[in-house]
């Protein structure tokens, strides 16, 4: 349901669409998952205070409610040009591969493993 509309085959919109019909809260949902992003993606600090407060009342409101209680941390977050993005990648992919060695082998054979990955 988070997809573009074209990019669904024709079955896909028929469940889509029958998902829609029978559950409007989901649509909801969605759509406030979808300003939340866009309000973070424009960096748009302005929109922060109405998103709250319809998020309150929706599947999302425990989300909202954490938000609320870093408010400072959310704000910084939107209104800063600086990402942490590219760390939390590595961190992943060093993660990934120590799941995939678990029970086979010991720091050299992790390091051999992470700098032919890198």
């Amino acid at each position: 349901m988070t997809l573009g509309r074209d990019a669904l085959t024709k079955a896909e919109t028929v469940l889509v669409a029958a998902i829609e019909g029978s559950i409007p809260t989901l649509v909801d949902t969605r759509d406030v998952v979808a300003d939340f992003q866009g309000m973070i993606r424009r960096k748009s600090l302005g929109d922060l205070d109405p998103w709250l407060e319809r998020a309150k009342g929706g599947l999302v409101a425990s989300f909202a409610n954490g938000i609320n209680k870093d408010r400072a941390a959310v704000a910084a977050a939107i209104t800063s040009p600086w990402s942490n993005g590219q760390t939390e990648g590595q961190i992943t992919k060093l993660k990934l591969v120590k799941r995939q060695m678990y029970g086979h082998g010991k720091l050299d054979l992790l390091q051999a493993r992470v700098i032919s990955a890198g």
